[in-house]
């Protein structure tokens, strides 16, 4: 369908958060994507990681080109969207062993930033990995300029948003039981951070 919600961004970013994946999504089974957006990536990561059971995700606006994506896609282990509002607790009663979450938090306001955590922290099962793609700052310094402009583009459009601190992120997920395990250079100044819960 020519009409399907289209992200340049998911085409160029796939591969290289692809190989992070693999690698830590590799004894995992089931996958909640918070925030799956377009669908791109659902269909992309479910296609070359068939092992996992990959749960879509996002606001109610975002469902109708999930699908789109999803029906043309028809992978069995790729389920159509729920309804996910960070700030709304009716997500919490899934269970997952992996969370993926890609240019989400800095869309958000802070709040939403400890309910996202919060969240996680009760669908995540013991041993379980949380994903997360995106720009992020280190000691609350910009890690290029092209992060700083983004930065300022996105309070421009919101000023609850912006590119969220490393620091502040680990301790909200040190609070949920969830250890850092690798933090992970990618293309255009973006990182994957990846928390694993201890059993």
């Amino acid at each position: 369908m020519s009409d399907k919600p289209f992200a340049e961004s998911c085409v160029q970013n796939r591969d290289p958060i692809l190989t992070v994946l693999r690698e830590v999504f590799a004894d995992c089974s089931q996958v909640l994507e918070i925030g799956s957006g377009t669908g791109q990536h659902a269909v992309y990561f479910g296609a070359e990681l068939p092992h996992l059971r990959w749960q879509t995700a996002d606001v109610p606006p975002h469902h109708p080109g999930i699908r789109q994506w999803l029906d043309e896609a028809a992978l069995p282990n790729v389920l159509p969207p729920i309804t996910l509002d960070v700030s709304q607790a009716g997500w919490r009663s899934g269970r997952y062993d992996a969370v993926f979450s890609a240019n989400t938090l800095h869309i958000m306001s802070w709040p939403e930033v400890e309910y996202f955590f919060e969240g996680v922290g009760e669908v995540l099962e013991p041993d379980g990995v949380l994903a997360v793609y995106g720009p992020f700052n280190y000691g609350g310094a910009f890690t290029s300029e092209s992060n700083a402009r983004f930065d300022a583009w996105l309070k421009a459009r919101d000023p609850a948003s912006g590119v969220r601190d490393f620091e502040a992120l680990d301790a909200l997920a040190l609070a949920q039981g969830l250890i850092l395990h690798q933090d992970i250079a990618m293309p255009a100044n973006n990182r994957i951070l990846v928390w694993r819960r201890t059993g």
